[in-house]
């Protein structure tokens, strides 16, 4: 289908960095089933690669993997894309220093956005990988699910950020309210790396406030942690 060797061989890498970050959810227990999805995107092309829906992580194979356009039009593949293909490519319109994007359901960021609340930045750990609280968004109505749940994720994430005037590159990562944590980076590997801690990071404060309620951690030394 692609006339120009280089992008094939460009999508075809980036089906292995989906597949291959696919399993590494299941590894660390942040997946169960079919839930979750990975996507990453070559900006040169506008070209988005996202996993399957409804493929167990074991039958996963990298042919699987869905290329499709910033417009949702599928350019390669004979699976359907992810269920939540559209909250992918609304963050990637709008942001565009994002190069990938990982949603899971993992238990104690799930937990947050299950109680509507965001996570609070109680230590250094935190600190090194998200500049402040990572924020939950506000629930959907029903006419803003009846319309189109995912593409209305994305937007209800894009507004939770444009409206705190929140860098997604310094806070990359969300709680969706009542449905799960979304994390994104510059390429596959920080995306799965802010997944994997969003998760620490959640049962660390929740352990944290059940000992003793604490205060976040202030901001000068957020930015110092983060940036050094």
């Amino acid at each position: 289908m692609f006339n120009e060797y280089p992008l094939h061989v460009m999508l075809e890498n980036l089906k292995h960095q989906v597949y291959k970050a696919s399993l590494k959810l299941l590894e660390q227990g942040l997946v169960i089933y079919t839930w979750g999805n990975v996507s990453t995107i070559d900006r040169t092309s506008g070209l988005v690669v996202i996993k399957p829906t409804a493929v167990s992580y074991e039958e996963l194979i990298p042919a699987d993997m869905v290329v499709l356009d910033l417009e949702g039009n599928i350019v390669e593949g004979t699976l359907k894309p992810s269920t939540d293909t559209n909250t992918h490519l609304e963050l990637y319109r709008n942001f565009k220093e994002i190069g990938a994007i990982i949603h899971s359901h993992s238990e104690y960021a799930t937990s947050w956005a299950q109680a509507g609340r965001g996570i609070p930045p109680l230590g250094i750990t935190h600190a090194n990988f998200f500049n402040g609280e990572i924020p939950c968004t506000h629930p959907l109505g029903i006419k803003q699910v009846e319309k189109d749940l995912e593409l209305e994720t994305g937007k209800v994430i894009v507004n939770t950020f444009l409206s705190k005037n929140i860098d997604p590159m310094r806070i990359p990562g969300v709680l969706v309210y009542g449905h799960g944590p979304f994390c994104w980076g510059k390429d596959v590997t920080s995306a799965f790396d802010h997944t994997v801690v969003i998760e620490k990071v959640a049962r660390m404060a929740y352990r944290t406030l059940a000992l003793n309620n604490v205060s976040p951690v202030e901001k000068d030394i957020l930015d110092h942690y983060f940036f050094d």
